[in-house]
């Protein structure tokens, strides 16, 4: 047989070949070719870092974590990039803190669910408490990490969203991941119970750059006497009044602290400390965001070691 035949036969293998990979790159623009869909990883968009961290813990090697917060970041005013809100609306998962605290990022959120991707609010599935006073009282209070009970339940309820509604994960993996990271926040509680029985009951008083810590006082017996900035959010700001009432109810409860968030500058916790007419130090805790690695509070469970050290220091010193 001659070469030149052995080629022409060989010449519609190729055409079609050929045709067959242009066919494959015209389905990639609008979609893929068969089987490229399943390679590509599931996606859990979260809005905060602390629920970032809390989800990572869940999902492990399981999905793609994508966090919009970055660290140090205040989940009141922080938004998002055209390609992060681009991203909220192809997630499979879209894990939020809600009770109105991404007050920037929610419509995006909104929008998300309208085109039917699934979302869970995290914040309304633990029980949330309500501000006891300032301009927000009565008020859903969004914090409720700082109550590492209520953050035990939410593992539960992330874990239950994402092997609900996020493809091609190992279930029995989510919730072995989810049943781990609980027994580790349970051990932190124990911990923390345990820190704060140091501090006698009466010297259990905080004042806060804002109202912040009203979970973590509810579970562990502290006094919340008032905050620097009377609200719920970090947008607002105190006026002369406020810093004189508060000033007065710090002299009068004798507190030994105020305590200032330490991605905040602590400027008016410093005024209040002078309008006070008492002497106070001021502490500053992680309360509304993590940090990056190295800087103190890099995940959930070193933010709460550090906190309850600094507010067990800080109401015992002196």
């Amino acid at each position: 047989m001659s070469a030149g035949s052995t080629a022409g036969r060989g010449r519609p293998k190729a055409a079609l070949v050929l045709c067959a990979s242009l066919v494959c790159a015209v389905l990639l623009g609008v979609g893929g070719c068969a089987g490229s869909g399943r390679d590509q990883r599931p996606t859990v968009v979260v809005t905060t870092n602390i629920l970032g961290d809390l989800t990572r813990a869940v999902v492990g090697d399981e999905a793609e974590v994508a966090v919009l917060m970055r660290a140090g970041a205040d989940p009141h005013s922080f938004g998002v990039s055209a390609p992060q809100a681009a991203s909220i609306e192809q997630a499979d998962l879209v894990v939020y803190n809600g009770l109105g605290l991404e007050e920037n990022v929610l419509r995006h959120v909104e929008a998300a669910e309208e085109a039917g991707v699934p979302t869970v609010a995290v914040g309304e599935a633990v029980d949330p408490l309500a501000y006891a006073s300032g301009e927000t009282a009565d008020t859903p209070d969004p914090h409720f990490w700082t109550d590492p009970v209520r953050v035990r339940e939410a593992v539960g309820v992330i874990a239950a969203r994402v092997t609900e509604h996020v493809r091609g994960v190992d279930r029995s993996a989510v919730e072995d991941n989810a049943s781990a990271y609980r027994a580790e926040i349970t051990e932190l509680t124990a911990w923390m119970h345990r820190r704060f029985a140091t501090i006698p009951p009466a010297q259990r008083q905080l004042v806060t750059n804002h109202h912040v810590f009203g979970y973590l006082a509810q579970r562990f017996g502290f006094r919340v006497v008032g905050a620097v900035v009377p609200s719920g959010t970090t947008l607002a700001s105190p006026s002369a009044s406020d810093l004189t009432s508060l000033a007065t109810a710090i002299e009068k409860a004798g507190v030994k602290a105020i305590f200032a968030d330490s991605s905040q500058p602590d400027r008016l916790a410093q005024v209040l400390k002078r309008e006070s007419g008492v002497e106070v130090a001021v502490v500053p805790l992680f309360s509304e965001s993590l940090t990056e690695e190295g800087r103190g509070a890099a995940t959930y469970l070193e933010m709460m070691r550090a906190n309850t050290l600094s507010i067990s220091t800080g109401l015992t010193a002196g």
